[in-house]
């Protein structure tokens, strides 16, 4: 496994990170444990979740799930870097409430001890904003995460959706009150959604946030629908399907597959080694149904694209240039 600093912090994280949305909705709660498991033996210490996963009737399911994995034991706490989120509501359909969603300092405090409580955990590595809040100052966030961070429940803070300017925002509001601010940001980013290179990750980067890229394989467009298609004749659903629709994007993968299958290449690996090359980013989140899905990940980890490869990736997915240049002059 290769590890790297969580931005400008002192925190040794894995270059790939376990995201367990699936856990719970599509992935039972051993095979959960057994991927967690595989993911640690591999040296994946980065664990990705949320308070809203499991979804519907079922939000915090997926919290759950690992903490009843962390209560095996085994150094399973101690060896994971645990960061989950904030901001979706927590209400169950007919019974809403107000101050069960966004980042209220009321509602920060709550889904803290609530998530320590599904996670089985006196504490959280880095706790996330899910969303930016609109309705609420960065002032009265950051005394909430400073409260938390007094009180030992959490470690750093990390945005997530979060564009740059709010970002820039969140970190400026934290140097005034002598804070460490915001360390990671994570975003869509990946070959076929590259607008955060215009401006969210130079934000990132300038203020030292590492770069967490959610949905690596854009739903699944570049996993190798199309070969998957035509060899076992499963056809793309979801966004893939939805994008596939359109004729320029279905000829763009086409041409994607074609040069990935020229160089010898797995579509899912490569997109993710493409990540792994750019500026910024401290690892993709892969978010394995299966043992199966959780080892391609992982050698990803080893695959090296050659300059033939990267210039072809750019030519069939050209990113949008640096700003402001990309919209002006």
């Amino acid at each position: 496994m290769k590890y790297t600093q969580l931005g400008r912090t002192g925190l040794k994280v894995s270059r790939l990170v376990l995201g367990t949305m699936n856990f719970g909705p599509q992935t039972d709660e051993p095979t959960s444990h057994g991927i967690l498991d595989a993911a640690l033996d591999a040296g994946l210490n980065f664990v990705d979740t949320a308070n809203v996963y499991g979804w519907g009737e079922n939000k915090g399911r997926t919290e759950e799930i690992i903490g009843t994995w962390f209560a095996q034991g085994g150094g399973r706490r101690e060896k994971t870097v645990l960061a989950t989120k904030v901001y979706g509501s927590m209400s169950r359909e007919g019974d809403t409430w107000p101050n069960e969603d966004r980042l209220s300092a009321l509602n920060v405090r709550r889904a803290v001890e609530a998530s320590l409580k599904r996670l089985q955990t006196d504490h959280i590595d880095l706790y996330q904003f899910h969303h930016i809040d609109r309705r609420t100052p960065f002032e009265e966030i950051w005394q909430a995460v400073d409260v938390l961070i007094q009180q030992g429940k959490i470690l750093y803070a990390g945005s997530s959706n979060f564009p740059g300017y709010k970002i820039a925002q969140a970190n400026e509001t934290a140097a005034r009150r002598g804070m460490l601010g915001l360390v990671s940001e994570q975003c869509l980013y990946n070959l076929a959604e590259r607008r955060a290179e215009m401006e969210v990750i130079p934000a990132a980067q300038d203020y030292g946030l590492g770069v967490i890229p959610w949905s690596p394989l854009h739903g699944g467009l570049l996993g190798g629908v199309i070969k998957k298609e035509v060899e076992g004749g499963r056809r793309a659903s979801g966004r893939s399907a939805d994008a596939l629709a359109n004729s320029s994007v279905r000829a763009q993968v086409q041409a994607y597959e074609d040069l990935l299958d020229k160089h010898g290449l797995e579509p899912g690996e490569a997109a993710l080694a493409w990540l792994l090359t750019r500026p910024g980013v401290t690892g993709p989140i892969v978010g394995p149904r299966t043992a199966e899905q959780l080892e391609s990940a992982l050698r990803a980890l080893e695959l090296e694209l050659g300059e033939e490869v990267l210039a072809g990736l750019d030519e069939i997915f050209p990113g949008p240039g640096p700003s402001p240049e990309a919209f002006a002059w």
